[in-house]
């Protein structure tokens, strides 16, 4: 049920913007963020419905633009200048049921480090609208 109401919130949601962006600090800063991606991508390698799409993968260098691309994305220092969501999706046919994974292998893993749920819908919230950009049409 919790991935329901999540995954709902996920895909309807975007983040209204704050006067004071905290998002970063509450997930921990860079480290939370960095234990965040090794956990997912971990998740993502052993998830049986999506660990095909990333077999031609680079896996140091994803778990890389990761970091820089959630630590941006949760209002962090970061300046991420890998490809757009378009781009890097481009030509895998990636399905609703593959985002739907990829979104609850994330869950899966900020569970795991202790992440507060609110703090994990906030910073879903931010990335619900690349599902537009990475899923088929």
């Amino acid at each position: 049920m919790k991935r329901s109401i999540a995954l709902g919130f996920l895909l309807l949601t975007a983040a209204p913007a704050f006067a004071e962006d905290t998002l970063f600090a509450d997930m921990g800063g860079q480290a939370g963020i960095d234990r965040i991606v090794d956990a997912s991508v971990d998740n993502y390698l052993a998830d049986g419905r999506i660990k095909a799409i990333f077999d031609e993968s680079n896996i140091d260098r994803l778990r890389a633009e990761f970091k820089v691309q959630f630590c941006q994305v949760a209002g962090g220092p970061c300046d991420y200048k890998g490809h757009d969501m378009t781009a890097a999706h481009k030509g895998l046919h990636l399905t609703n049921a593959n985002f739907n994974a990829v979104v609850e292998d994330l869950q899966d893993a900020m569970d795991r480090i202790g992440l507060p749920s609110a703090t994990q819908n906030r910073f879903l919230a931010r990335l619900a609208p690349m599902q537009r950009q990475v899923v088929s049409r």
